[in-house]
């Protein structure tokens, strides 16, 4: 499965399109965590569009994206904090993280039960984590510019699923992105109108599923307790990818 390259998608986010589903997804996603002050926020894969609004008021926030994905600074002008690791090796200690927001990953990961098995690790006891999946019944999965077209289609069931089978309990399910994908300046006008008519008559077709899960600790305590505890982050520079070769 060929991973999108970390330019490529913000190329795509910085696209009028890219940024209707930021704010879409965002509000979705500040809905779910309307107070975050003192907690450490992390978003795994590619989740700096989503990011910007935990800066202030949280403890902590960074972003760790899987070395297919490649990596670039962020925010622009200011300290990075954005990462590379191995997909299923984060470089964090156990029980140090309270929320994980993970986009553009479950459709793309080559070993999805490492990838969170390691989540699962870094997430505390009480913690929460958003995951945002392409819905294979929405248009937005069928369109190939966009990268909610791309990567291993699921259904909502199979995720929750996944989920459930990665000792992670079932928070909710809700859908987003009912707007319809096209680049046109028009959909910022009637996007708010798209998502609350879509809502209220198609619920299953949203672009996106925003599934939200918390921390299984009765059955996991084995996990926990075998568990070794990672290296901390250390910051780092910018891994250049293909692109930044070929400017060169």
């Amino acid at each position: 499965m060929r991973y999108p390259d970390a330019y490529d998608l913000k190329s795509f986010y910085n696209s009028i399109q890219g940024r209707i589903v930021r704010r879409i997804i965002r509000d979705k996603v500040l809905s779910l965590w309307p107070d975050t002050k003192a907690l450490n926020i992390l978003g795994f894969g590619y989740a700096v569009p989503y990011l910007k609004p935990f800066l202030e008021g949280s403890e902590r926030t960074a972003n760790i994206m899987p070395s297919q994905l490649g990596v670039h600074h962020w925010p622009e002008g200011e300290e990075n904090l954005v990462t590379i690791s191995a997909e299923h090796s984060i470089p964090l200690e156990t029980n140090s993280v309270d929320r994980i927001i993970a986009v553009h990953t479950l459709e793309f990961l080559e070993t999805p039960n490492g990838t969170f098995e390691e989540l699962w690790r870094v997430l505390k006891s009480n913690g929460r984590l958003i995951l945002i999946v392409p819905n294979r019944l929405g248009l937005w999965a069928r369109v190939d510019s966009s990268p909610f077209g791309q990567g291993q289609p699921y259904s909502t069931k199979q995720v929750e699923s996944f989920l459930r089978d990665n000792l992670f309990v079932h928070e909710s399910t809700e859908g987003a992105l009912f707007t319809p994908p096209f680049k046109t300046g028009f959909l910022f006008r009637a996007a708010d109108v798209f998502e609350k008519i879509g809502r209220t008559i198609f619920p299953a077709l949203g672009g996106v599923q925003v599934i939200e899960v918390s921390k299984q600790i009765y059955a996991g305590k084995g996990r926990l307790a075998t568990a070794k505890v990672k290296k901390k982050v250390v910051p780092v520079k910018p891994v250049p990818t293909r692109r930044d070769l070929l400017d060169s």
